[in-house]
């Protein structure tokens, strides 16, 4: 009785656990959380090094670079999959326990949560694990690309090819998609993380100044590019000189940002120039009308839709509000599952 009454209370959740943010759609409610994939713990040495979690989410994300050495900001999430179990565990719980609204019983939600394309039974399976352990009821797993094309607003269950292209914090996802099917994926280890060392690594590299991937982050969001300019942009950041030990401040360009992000870049080309070459003729001919779809959120670099149209010769399309549209496509699956052909789960 108490369990079914539980249940009653409880809020059925779409979760895109990303390397970089963690969205999440509540079931009648939308999109109801956006938060960074970080948490800042503090390990107890005198207690059998129990993990004790002091911020989760934006305000854990304010501590990277600036903690103690008593207190860690970890992510857990690394490439799309898990890297530190008990982490992400934490943090799913205390997601899971912002969105519910606060009740006597203790909630049990139903959970779609997404995966990447390339990874492994093992890292799929520690994924369903640690959202039951973090108080799910039921967990359905996506794949990260049939959800962003769902989101996007993609004809899937229609014999019509569709590209999609989701660029996240720690993967580019390419796909082809066509009778509600993924008919080639390929999935390549570059996304917004990439995009940030590589900026760091070129400051550190041209100008001998050490900075931390939130000004990197910063650098790649007021002045990164991904095509040439006639106007360029010219942003004054703060570092550690590496030669004299000291804080300074320097100047940097969005061309030089933009030779930094160049090798990057062009795995993101050559990962969609490959599904192209693979593509069968038929979905490749609905492709060349119906362009490419852009989603996530490194589809918000400025003028990647332009480099990918000089690249391919096909038109690019970013999608709206490119950012959330795996989460939102989690949550239509989440709405129609019992009524949608359950072959765009994984397992459940």
């Amino acid at each position: 009785m108490f369990g079914s009454l539980r249940n009653y209370f409880s809020n059925d959740l779409a979760i895109d656990l990303g390397t970089a943010n963690t969205l999440i759609y509540c079931r009648g409610k939308g999109m109801v959380l956006n938060e960074p994939s970080v948490v800042a713990v503090r390990t107890d040495k005198g207690n059998s090094n129990k993990l004790d979690v002091r911020a989760v989410g934006k305000e854990a994300k304010s501590m990277l670079g600036r903690v103690p050495g008593n207190i860690d900001a970890i992510r857990p999430m690394k490439d799309g999959v898990i890297a530190n179990f008990t982490v992400t565990e934490q943090m799913l719980k205390s997601f899971i326990k912002k969105v519910h609204t606060p009740s006597i019983f203790t909630p049990r939600p139903r959970i779609v949560i997404c995966v990447p394309y390339g990874s492994t039974q093992v890292e799929r399976r520690a994924i369903k694990e640690s959202a039951e352990a973090a108080g799910a009821k039921e967990v359905f797993l996506i794949e990260e690309l049939m959800a962003a094309a769902i989101g996007a607003g993609l004809p899937v269950s229609e014999a019509i090819g569709s590209m999609v292209i989701d660029i996240g914090g720690g993967t580019t996802e390419v796909g082809v998609i066509s009778l509600g099917g993924i008919v080639y994926a390929s999935s390549v280890r570059v996304g917004g993380d990439k995009f940030d060392q590589a900026i760091i690594d070129y400051i550190r590299r041209n100008y001998g100044m050490l900075i931390g991937e939130p000004t990197a982050e910063f650098i790649k969001k007021e002045i990164g590019s991904a095509f040439v300019s006639s106007e360029v942009r010219e942003l004054e950041v703060k570092g550690r000189n590496i030669a004299e030990g000291v804080p300074r401040a320097f100047s940097i360009s969005s061309n030089e940002v933009l030779e930094a992000l160049n090798e990057p870049l062009n795995q993101v080309v050559g990962a969609v120039n490959k599904a192209l070459e693979q593509t069968p003729p038929e979905l490749g001919a609905d492709i060349a009308v119906r362009g490419l779809m852009l989603t996530g959120g490194g589809a918000l670099l400025k003028d990647l839709d332009r480099l990918l149209m000089e690249e391919t010769g096909l038109p690019v399309v970013i999608a709206d509000d490119p950012l959330s549209c795996v989460v939102r496509g989690c949550g239509i699956a989440l709405e129609g599952i019992g009524k949608i052909e359950d072959s765009i789960f994984c397992f459940g």
